[in-house]
């Protein structure tokens, strides 16, 4: 068994299309790709859009309404559903998350119980709810997409003086676009962000397929999310950025190899490579019979395999030495 410090989030957010039933099935595909949450998102319609809204132009391509508030009020997770939802996902041993977008549905999921709150792009610079959440004391995720650095420094000012412990705090990184052009990406945000709040970073991925989330993983990300699927031809704004089940559980096979691989930063001989020393190093040997007296020379001595005798390194040491004894040709030199 490895340990697993990715924490990696499926992101299931209105993808059940306002189905209690789609939202279950959901569940069990976040839970048989091995993530360790699955997420989705709350909110009162009522009270995230106005009727002015405008739809992002991904939302206009994807769907069939004309604004903003009618759509959302067509997607809504019902608050009461929301209980037997966590259950559900306790007896399939996956943690359940959910986004909240308004105070009232930020009240309700903390009345839950739930112990960490997503906070999205769009509420980064929304004061009143992020004194709501800094006020919990929770496990925050801020994520930062459309954001600026001085931006991010605000939010973070407000959690911490609202009441949220620093050490509770992650970053996400985020291109707010879907799907997220490769040249927006900028993986190398990550370091930056790492660099300047000297807080964990995390990447929240809406590029097409999964090679981006991998490489998040491999740069050091601490999580990864992921919107995903039933099925990518279902109406609905986020269907067409997300991934299918296989697709879902591919990455996260991929991102445990490579935080498998990213292993330890000590650089020694691993227990594997040991036993390949001797086989791929070479050892100084007799070039040719050498008796005890002979003086050892570059025409007597050569380089050769194995490697389990006086190395190389120590040609110099050798040269000019006496033979304690007589050698057979390509038998190892002692001294």
């Amino acid at each position: 068994m490895t340990n697993q410090n990715v924490i990696i989030i499926a992101e299931a957010g209105v993808n059940h299309n306002g189905d209690f039933h789609k939202a279950i099935e959901l569940i069990d595909v976040a839970s048989e790709s091995g993530a360790d949450y699955v997420k989705f998102q709350t909110f009162k319609a009522e009270m995230l859009a106005s009727e002015t809204s405008m739809l992002a132009s991904y939302q206009e391509s994807n769907t069939d309404f004309v604004d903003q508030k009618s759509m959302l009020k067509d997607i809504e997770l019902k608050f009461e559903w929301h209980r037997d939802l966590i259950e559900y996902a306790e007896k399939k041993s996956i943690k359940f998350m959910s986004t909240s977008f308004d105070l009232e549905s930020t009240e309700f999921l903390a009345g839950l119980g739930l112990n960490t709150f997503k906070i999205p792009s769009g509420e980064i610079t929304n004061l009143p709810y992020l004194r709501s959440i800094g006020a919990l004391n929770k496990k925050v995720i801020l994520s930062t997409g459309m954001a600026k650095l001085g931006e991010i420094e605000e939010a973070l000012e407000v959690l911490l003086v609202s009441g949220t412990d620093r050490n509770k705090i992650t970053l996400l990184h985020c291109t707010t676009e879907y799907p997220a052009p490769l040249n927006e990406v900028n993986l190398n945000v990550i370091q930056t962000l790492r660099n300047s709040f000297d807080l964990p970073v995390g990447y929240s991925d809406h590029t097409a397929g999964i090679s981006v989330a991998i490489a998040a993983a491999a740069l050091g990300a601490t999580i990864i999310e992921k919107h995903f699927t039933l099925d990518k031809n279902l109406p609905g704004p986020d269907h067409k950025a997300s991934l299918e089940p296989q697709e879902l559980l591919a990455m996260v096979r991929s991102i445990r190899e490579v935080e498998l691989a990213l292993g330890s930063s000590l650089k020694v001989p691993t227990p594997s490579e040991k036993k390949n020393i001797r086989v791929a190093r070479k050892s100084i040997v007799a070039k040719t019979e050498i008796l005890k007296g002979d003086a050892f020379t570059n025409e007597n001595i050569a380089i050769k395999r194995p490697g389990d005798g006086v190395s190389p390194m120590r040609l110099d040491e050798v040269l000019g030495r006496k033979a304690q004894r007589n050698f057979e040709r390509d038998e190892l030199i002692e001294i």
